[in-house]
């Protein structure tokens, strides 16, 4: 049996004592079953008594341990066949430990989760994620241990600080594996040198509970930055529906901001187009989060910091934060055009796809702005088009203006917002992978799907699937190829049409899809760039159609 089988080696000791206590077959515990006193026509009991005898007799030594074991296997599979989803004890923990106890039995938890799942039983049980994270763990499966843990912290199982302090000690656990195997790649390092912990959930609960700590005393002091310890004292609540806010005004920092219109509400905030002190041409975009969240807002000014001027209009604007008890707003620039999801769902509805020199200027915006981010330390972590808003140069684009390595002015096609689930790698170990899932459908990088360590890829893959939106029409699909010295070679399945510049798209596409978490990526992006770059130099009416495109495509979306 599985839980038999393992090594106190591989399970941290406070670990290890809550493994046996989520585990009576590996050390009986007969009290664990008796904690609950049977109410009256209680079915399971004979079960229970059953399973306690047999622990009982584990106990006495291994000259009836065979036999004790096979009796607690039968007893065990058969109460779970009968009374495994009786709804009588659907929040019964004895029923709870016993489902437990079939998983070993039956040598496969990941089928015995899979049924608690479905049956959408014992999901608020702490005991639950627990034991089915330490059963991945002796498996070595630590990636997929480590999201059951923020699972069940999600889902706030109770006892949830018990839940947290387990996670917490999984965690440690891993970075000493990761610095003991670190240690052993390298047998002389330095005696005064501590290697440092380089895999890392960056969006998990305690990483940014950290990281907020970390940086409060920053946060105070850039401008803009408004925090008060008092719930928000406004005549109509922030978190209000979106049809009781609008015309509605709400008061900060002494600015009034009426509410006229929502341009999207995302899975964690809601956003409000409103004008500022009664002039409605001085327009901006409140996000409206609770609980309050101004990791955001530390992202902008990272940016404001970090990237050069002529770049800066590609990444958004926020001119102030305020951090209530309650509630967060956050103050940005507004800008009218919608977003490339817009664009892209424009061109559907008209069952066409777009064009192909429009992908490629949209294609080069996305690498430049990747390349600027991913080479000051910053990863966006949720690169998709409706996250990108559409922006249009004041003029006509020229030759000139592909031609250079760098801009030659301010003439941004897309700006990228909503920085969230940003990750500032100045704030980790130097060498920091990640592991955890973006959670955002068709997104997941490979590396998320395969729960293998990342970095850049997280966005690079956004890319990716953005530009096959553009293209196909359709979010992307990956096929896995076998490459002779076992590795794979990942594309997409969608064919490339004949008259695209084929070797142009699959150079983006193998080249993205198969890039390593060594270093940054910002030479292989520029290379790219280049290449889609030159591909417009080399053609005056592919400018020239471009300009005829987004002239079309801004006139059509504004008059929508």
């Amino acid at each position: 049996m599985v839980l038999l089988e393992r090594t106190p080696l591989v399970v941290p000791e406070a670990a290890a004592a809550a493994a046996a206590a989520s585990s009576p077959l590996r050390r009986p515990s007969p009290r664990v079953l008796r904690e609950v006193p049977p109410p009256p026509l209680d079915p399971i009991l004979p079960y229970l008594r059953s399973i306690n005898k047999a622990m009982d007799e584990l106990r006495t030594g291994p000259k009836f341990e065979a036999a004790a074991l096979d009796r607690l296997k039968i007893c065990v599979m058969e109460c779970i066949d009968k009374y495994g989803d009786d709804y009588q004890y659907s929040t019964d923990p004895r029923l709870l430990k016993i489902w437990i106890l079939y998983a070993d039995a039956i040598g496969d938890f990941d089928k015995a989760y899979k049924q608690l799942e479905e049956k959408r039983m014992f999901l608020e049980h702490a005991l639950l994620y627990d034991a089915y994270a330490l059963f991945l763990f002796s498996k070595g499966k630590v990636l997929e241990a480590g999201k059951v843990y923020e699972v069940g912290i999600s889902r706030k199982a109770e006892p949830l600080d018990h839940l947290k302090k387990m996670h917490t000690i999984f965690l440690k656990h891993l970075e000493k594996i990761v610095e003991e195997a670190d240690a052993d790649a390298q047998p002389k390092p330095s005696k005064i040198q501590k290697k440092e912990p380089i895999l890392l959930d960056p969006w998990s609960e305690s990483t940014m509970n950290n990281l907020l700590e970390n940086i409060n005393v920053d946060l105070k002091k850039f401008a803009g930055y408004h925090k008060s310890n008092k719930v928000y004292h406004g005549k109509v609540p922030l978190t209000s529906p979106q049809n009781v806010l609008r015309n509605k005004v709400i008061e900060l920092g002494g600015r009034k901001y009426q509410i006229k219109g929502s341009p999207g509400t995302g899975a964690f905030a809601k956003v409000y187009k409103a004008s500022v002190d009664g002039n409605t041409e001085d327009l901006v975009a409140l996000k409206i989060q609770k609980p309050p969240f101004p990791w955001e807002f530390y992202m902008y000014r990272q940016l404001d910091t970090r990237v050069s001027d002529i770049e800066r209009p590609s990444f958004g604007y926020t001119h102030e934060v305020h951090v209530y008890a309650d509630v967060s707003v956050l103050v940005c620039d507004y800008l009218p055009y919608g977003t490339l999801l817009d664009v892209i769902n424009s061109h559907l509805v008209l069952e066409r796809h777009m064009d192909e020199v429009l992908c490629i200027y949209y294609t080069i915006e996305m690498l430049r702005m990747l390349e600027t981010l991913h080479s000051v330390g910053i990863i966006h972590g949720d690169f998709k088009p409706d996250n990108m808003l559409v922006c249009y140069p004041s003029g006509e684009i020229t030759n000139e203006t592909f031609k250079g390595e760098t801009r030659s002015e301010r003439n941004q096609g897309l700006c990228l917002v909503d920085w969230g689930r940003g990750i500032d790698l100045n704030l980790f170990p130097s060498g920091a992978e990640f592991y955890g899932d973006c959670r955002t459908s068709g997104f997941s990088c490979v590396e998320m799907q395969e729960q293998r360590a990342w970095t850049f890829q997280a966005d690079t893959y956004g890319l990716c699937v953005i530009a096959h939106m553009m293209l196909h029409g359709t979010q992307m699909s990956i096929q896995k190829t076998p490459r002779p010295d076992g590795s794979y070679m990942y594309q997409p399945t969608s064919p490339f049409k004949r008259y695209w510049n084929v070797e142009l798209w699959k150079n983006l596409f193998s080249t993205l899809l198969n890039a390593t978490s060594n270093g940054s990526d910002a030479a292989v992006l520029r290379s790219l760039r280049m290449s889609f770059q030159e591909y417009l130099c080399s053609n005056r009416q592919l400018v020239g159609k471009l300009n005829q495109q987004l002239a079309k495509q801004k006139t059509s979306l504004c008059l929508s």
